[in-house]
């Protein structure tokens, strides 16, 4: 593999009690740091919070914002934004220049939860309504957050019997993006759109009753454990909060990241290139071809990769801890890996032309 590449584990999507979460920054900070995250971000609903971004301990915490519409009905849009410095709730009602905004302040914004179901029930008892992202003519956007835990959540519970079954064994509703999620991200990267992926947890740390039972489902500190995004910086941070957000954004923009469900094991010391030639490209970078492409992928545990060709579906596998095959043919390609049956990794594309 190619030169060594500094790795951060990072969760972008939580919430504190500015809005409706439970834990204040400080506490989610904490809860990072035992989850064995480099970076969280606090996005509350309409709510951005001064003051607050900084290092608490090893973590890096980011103040961002969670923007949507709350005078549309039924509610949908929900952007994250990191970055932009400056409360823009007030632009809600235009997702278009709310992106416009976030822009021109150096901000990213990632399309929430963008595709996302609600059964009928947890509608009409728990007043829990599915809220994806439904504009899709925008443009300017840095992403998509493909993979929610809590979206995925609220999608498996068919029944309150699921609910009661996944309040006890967590860890199995996860099984990846929805698949229509998915098509989406593959049709923007095919129209020339580098919609670049990412996974968080949508953390609260609500308590939840179901019947006799009242409990907190979802710790901060189990979210920040399971599905999360690694990103791959240049050079290592500094520890001046304003210098590293610079680092960590230009690798976000760069889509030098993948998504884990960590809950399987964690994934930090991944790797997938491609090289022809002299020439390498990782994860977010594009390759020109030299002749034959050859494509290597190692994870530090042993599982079955898919390489992914975008418009294609699966066109290799292979098993072990390393992966290697050779294309021939230009495209968008990305690896999925899979432990005990269930998706664990998810990264994004390298561009090969």
């Amino acid at each position: 593999m190619g030169g060594p590449m500094i790795e951060l584990v990072c969760n972008l999507h939580s919430h504190t009690r500015f809005s409706d979460g439970e834990g204040t920054h400080r506490e989610i900070a904490a809860a990072a740091a035992r989850a064995g995250l480099d970076v969280v971000g606090v996005t509350d609903h309409n709510v951005w919070v001064d003051g607050l971004q900084g290092y608490y301990g090893r973590v890096l915490l980011l103040v961002g914002e969670e923007v949507h519409d709350p005078c549309r009905h039924p509610q949908v849009n929900h952007a994250l934004i990191l970055g932009a410095e400056r409360e823009l709730a007030r632009l809600a009602a235009s997702p278009q220049d709310l992106i416009h905004a976030a822009q021109e302040r150096g901000g990213l914004v990632f399309l929430a939860h963008p595709v996302e179901f609600s059964p009928p029930w947890l509608q009409s008892r728990l007043g829990e309504p599915a809220l994806p992202w439904v504009d899709r003519g925008i443009q300017g956007f840095t992403g998509l957050e493909l993979w929610n835990t809590m979206s995925e959540f609220k999608a498996r519970l068919s029944t309150p019997l699921h609910a009661l079954y996944y309040s006890w064994f967590p860890q199995r509703f996860l099984r990846g993006p929805f698949p229509e999620a998915l098509q989406w991200w593959e049709q923007l990267w095919l129209s020339e759109i580098p919609a670049v992926a990412i996974g968080g947890a949508d953390a609260h740390g609500h308590a939840y009753r179901l019947g006799l039972f009242r409990r907190t489902l979802f710790p901060y500190e189990w979210l920040f454990r399971a599905v999360n995004t690694h990103i791959l910086l240049e050079r290592p941070l500094s520890r001046r909060p304003d210098e590293d957000w610079l680092l960590i954004r230009k690798a976000l923009q760069a889509g030098r990241a993948w998504i884990a469900n960590d809950l399987l094991g964690s994934s930090h010391g991944f790797r997938f290139e491609a090289r022809s030639g002299h020439r390498r490209a990782t994860i977010g970078e594009t390759l020109r071809r030299a002749g034959a492409v050859q494509v290597e992928a190692v994870a530090p545990l042993p599982g079955e990769f898919r390489l992914i060709r975008f418009g294609n579906g699966c066109v290799a596998r292979g098993r072990g801890r390393a992966f290697r095959h050779l294309i021939l043919e230009a495209g968008l390609y990305r690896i999925q890996v899979y432990r005990r049956g269930r998706l664990w990794i998810l990264t994004n594309p390298i561009r090969v032309v």
